[in-house]
């Protein structure tokens, strides 16, 4: 038996279709077609409304499976519809390839043996951005889309827009809904799988560019950059605010007390220089008056210092009860020792307006900064000097 022979037949066994969305690519696309059916007949193409010869084309390849869009939706849609089908079919791995004829399906291979000594991971090809004839707007968009990704995820992989991929239809349905329609579709399902905690694996891929005056392409730079700029600004915001907290708290909750204190202090590679500073950090976030942020704030916080998050965000939960009637208190107090006002009862006697405003509530806000720097400071020089006497050594800071 040969190697193709058998290569099918893992496919088959595998559960695995062949995605090939399609726009107006009638130069291309009976190629791509007939390379990708040499492996797998199990095959969806997706025609987006194309006006060209896609239709006489696809009715030429009776043994694949199509869907029409009545009109031009957009590669996210079209992908959408296939991940659909290819559930419905009872597929349980789906390698995208776009029709333009940039990739090869000679590298089919690659994405199979991946995912059969890793099963259920999603799979990124990986494109060579270095060689000849790439153009400077694509090795551009390639580095961007990388920093950004790592970014929103804290992951690093090597291709972040290839549109050749194999993704694990089981975590694509779990998806319910998705925001984007057009090509920033396969970021967003990239970031949304990270999220998850989908392993993401990179396999090399051939790319082949056209010459200029041959190539098709129906990304509109402008208005496409200017979609995916907007999205990546909203996952930015989503991952800053609130999933990459809730996932490192996570990881927290599946250990015990002992083995996060080794973990993030005592066995750590931070010195004991920088633990101090990340409680100190956290005891400051935490008195500020920024309530349900304060933990939030803290991570963010820690991550673009360099500090010990889990130090940073364990102290910033200093002004939880019970000491939060305490640290209200003291700080009201210190803002009045610095205005020169020694009675910590708070004043009702003008009502509750702009002056009560001016009578408390400043006095509050000065005294819980001022407070809240003179707490973190002599609570991480007693941290420091504990740390220097029950740790074996103190880990040069990086």
């Amino acid at each position: 038996m040969d190697d193709l022979t058998l290569m099918r037949e893992k496919i088959t066994s595998l559960k695995c279709c062949v995605i090939i969305p399609t726009y107006n690519n009638d130069r291309t696309l009976a190629k791509v077609i007939s390379d990708v059916l040499a492996w797998t007949d199990d095959v969806i193409v997706i025609n987006d409304g194309s006006t060209d010869k896609t239709p006489e084309i696809l009715l030429s390849f009776p043994q694949i499976m199509i869907i029409h869009n009545t009109k031009n939706s957009g590669k996210g849609i079209s992908l959408r519809k296939g991940f659909s089908l290819a559930i419905e079919k009872g597929f349980r791995y789906a390698i995208t390839i776009d029709s333009d004829g940039q990739h090869f399906a000679a590298d089919i291979p690659a994405f199979i043996d991946c995912v059969d000594l890793n099963p259920d991971i999603m799979i990124v090809g990986a494109r060579n951005m270095k060689q000849s004839g790439v153009p400077g707007t694509s090795s551009f968009g390639h580095r961007f889309s990388i920093f950004w990704f790592k970014v929103e995820t804290g992951l690093t992989i090597e291709d972040v827009q290839t549109g050749y991929r194999l993704y694990p239809l089981h975590e694509i349905k779990k998806i319910k809904h998705c925001y984007t329609r057009k090509y920033e579709f396969e970021v967003e399902i990239l970031v949304r799988l990270a999220w998850r905690d989908v392993p993401i694996a990179s396999v090399p891929v051939s790319i082949y560019y056209a010459p200029k005056e041959e190539r098709v392409s129906h990304f509109r730079k402008f208005r496409d950059f200017a979609r995916v700029t907007i999205l990546n600004t909203i996952l930015v915001f989503m991952a800053a605010l609130w999933l990459r907290p809730l996932a490192f708290v996570k990881r927290l909750r599946k250990k015990s007390l002992r083995e996060v204190i080794n973990e993030y202090i005592m066995n750590s590679e931070d010195s004991n220089s920088r633990i101090s500073l990340s409680l100190g950090l956290g005891i400051f976030m935490g008195i500020l008056p920024i309530w349900g942020w304060q933990m939030v704030a803290t991570f963010g916080l820690a991550h673009l210092l360099r500090l010990n998050k889990f130090v940073a965000v364990a102290a910033s939960n200093i002004s939880l009860p019970p000491l939060l009637p305490l640290i209200l208190y003291m700080s009201y107090k210190t803002g009045g020792w610095v205005l020169g006002i020694h009675n910590a009862s708070l004043k009702y006697s003008s009502g509750f307006g702009f002056q009560w405003i001016k009578e408390n509530l400043v006095q509050y806000l000065l005294g819980s900064l001022l407070f809240g720097m003179a707490l973190a400071l002599v609570l991480g020089l007693i941290t420091y000097v504990i740390l220097s006497i029950f740790r074996k050594k103190a880990i040069p800071v990086k």
